[in-house]
């Protein structure tokens, strides 16, 4: 059976959906500690077990098991998830989404305390770029964004494209994983939890509105293989590089590739007016612009 989701059209923010914005912030506060405190789990691991070049092995990911800060910060991201989770299922992907970029500033912050070492002008002006890139990008998704029924065909069709993602990932990584940088880890791990936030949402709506089918079955199941893959990724991009660069990193890439999404299949954007794409297109650029000043300017990568 292939029921629709019944799920009314909706023309900008409902008093109810804007209040998803601040549970949003909230979880982009403990998405920026857990990413600190794994990012330290995983460095006392390797410290102990040594770094390898392809990877993150087995063993050290048994060691990440035993680490209590590596511990601390999955319980925080999960935190995290679960306030992530009640966002999107209750207001559109292109809202919510980017304002986990809230735990960019707040892990900049943390790092550059923590380890003493000052980020400079040109990482800091990096950390804005990507800020203000996000901050555009949500100003117009709140006055144009909206939701409608989900449809099966949509959700076969981001099944579809997350099935080649899946392909390409493992592809790239089976070849060019001797020489990946932190880069390469952040942008894999980027793009798998765009899928994850959108089919999760999709998910959630289905279990909601009792529309289960072999299609969310199957959903569900793109779901943990994506997150868990994607999470073997950051765990390798924290090996590789700062924890406020791979925060910068998900925060921008996930959001884009889930609002793509949401655009493109799921018609969040429906009816906008020409000007408002022009802006999702400039907002995207400068905010992935910022990424990148990120990668090159950061006192780590300097170092």
């Amino acid at each position: 059976m292939t029921t629709d989701l019944p799920i009314p059209d909706a023309v900008n923010l409902t008093p109810f959906q804007a209040l998803m914005i601040p549970v949003a912030l909230v979880g982009a506060v403990f998405l920026s500690l857990g990413a600190q405190f794994q990012s330290r789990g995983v460095q006392r691991v390797e410290a102990r077990l040594g770094r390898q070049s392809k990877g993150l092995s087995v063993r050290h990911v048994l060691g990440l098991l035993g680490s209590g800060w590596w511990v601390l910060g999955t319980l925080m991201l999960g935190l995290a998830v679960v306030l992530q989770l009640i966002s999107i299922t209750n207001a559109p992907l292109i809202v919510v989404q980017p304002l986990g970029a809230v735990a960019l500033v707040i892990t900049t912050w943390f790092s550059s305390r923590s380890s003493g070492v000052p980020l400079g002008q040109q990482a800091r002006r990096a950390v804005w770029t990507c800020i203000i890139g996000v901050g555009i990008f949500v100003g117009i998704a709140a006055v144009v964004g909206r939701e409608s029924a989900i449809t099966h065909q949509q959700l076969v069709t981001i099944l579809v494209v997350l099935a080649v993602v899946l392909v390409a990932v493992l592809l790239s990584f089976r070849f060019a994983a001797k020489r990946a940088s932190a880069m390469y880890y952040i942008v894999g791990a980027g793009v798998l939890y765009g899928f994850v936030a959108t089919l999760a949402k999709v998910v959630l709506n289905r279990f909601l509105h009792g529309t289960f089918d072999w299609s969310t079955a199957i959903a569900i199941v793109g779901v943990v293989v994506a997150a868990a893959l994607g999470g073997y990724f950051v765990q390798n991009a924290y090996s590789s590089g700062s924890a406020d660069l791979v925060i910068a990193g998900l925060t921008v890439i996930d959001p884009i590739v889930a609002v793509g999404i949401g655009v493109i299949v799921l018609g969040e954007a429906a009816g906008a007016p020409w000007i408002a794409v022009v802006g999702f297109l400039v907002a995207a650029v400068i905010a992935i612009t910022g990424v990148f000043l990120l990668a090159k300017h950061h006192p780590e990568t300097r170092r």
